[in-house]
């Protein structure tokens, strides 16, 4: 079977991430318009999903939505479940790293938030107590939609179509490269020092290590759903979620993020056991097929 899908597939994500965020590059770091350019490499995958699809047509436009997870899977009840244990199960994953973490001792939680009062700067119009029950609220309810539009932009092209299209290498050689490719694909940020800035271009390595962890589990619910959408959510929660330690942290001790937290060492113990346990009690029984190579 021929691999040209695959190279032109990673030619447009990466190649098309970087051309994103050369301003960025161009002006020495993660300065003004960050957020923009952030949101917009974000669709580069989706793109190279579309440039695939170019390569080759003849592919029924249904058939091509099922194999790249655009349907519900070919069973419903089982996404259902899957896309509300995404929802919901991933603030849990991220509050348990940062009660394990302050179990351990690299964070110092401060029910005063004071490192929230530093970064608001002056008087707010409401108590900062009532600003933490607001963002509790829209961290589990709201912002994972929200978040969710984004996300599909990433889904669609490293869960929807990589991961089925990698299977040809066995499961879990799929699900390990789909996530080191994933993380080498946010090299543009990282190597600026985006997650970790206290490490500069390191930040680059130690977040593609997080990528493959985090991407068993993403890579999972897609093929235990037969459908993208479990990834997509699970996506937008954990990136509503996973700011929780500076919202917690103590302005006298701030959080390491390289340590603390979800994305920190200790959270990848916990998504690495969580792996684990969701891979072995329930084994992907159905892979589905991936679109056939141009």
């Amino acid at each position: 079977m021929g691999r040209r899908d695959l190279w032109v597939f990673l030619l447009v994500a990466l190649g098309g991430a970087w051309l994103v965020a050369l301003p960025l590059w161009l002006a020495g770091g993660l300065g003004g318009g960050f957020l923009w350019l952030a949101g917009i490499m974000m669709f580069t995958p989706t793109l190279a999903v579309l440039a695939v699809r170019l390569l080759d047509r003849r592919v029924p436009a249904r058939e091509w939505a099922r194999a790249t997870g655009l349907t519900f899977g070919p069973r419903k009840g089982r996404t259902v479940v899957l896309l509300l244990a995404a929802w919901f199960g991933t603030p849990l994953i991220s509050a348990a790293a940062v009660g394990l973490s302050a179990a351990l001792g690299v964070l110092a939680v401060d029910f005063d938030f004071s490192l929230l009062r530093e970064s608001l700067g002056g008087a707010v119009p409401i108590g900062v107590g009532s600003i933490v029950a607001i963002q509790l609220v829209s961290m589990v309810l709201l912002a994972p939609l929200i978040n969710s539009v984004l996300a599909f932009g990433e889904e669609w092209g490293w869960r929807g179509w990589l991961v089925p299209r990698l299977m040809e290498f066995g499961t879990w050689p799929a699900l390990l490269l789909s996530g080191l490719i994933w993380g080498v694909w946010h090299a543009p940020l990282t190597l600026l020092g985006y997650n970790y800035p206290q490490l500069g271009p390191w930040a680059a390595v130690l977040f593609t290590g997080f990528c493959v962890i985090y991407g068993v589990l993403m890579g999972w619910l897609r093929l235990y759903s037969g459908s993208v959408w479990p990834a997509v959510l699970c996506h937008g929660s954990f990136n509503a979620s996973a700011g929780l330690p500076m919202l917690l942290g103590s302005a006298a001790e701030p959080p390491n993020p390289a340590v603390a937290g979800s994305i920190g060492l200790v959270g990848w113990v916990l998504m690495a056991a969580l792996a684990l346990f969701v891979t072995r009690r329930w084994p992907v029984d159905r892979a589905p097929q991936p679109v056939a190579a141009a």
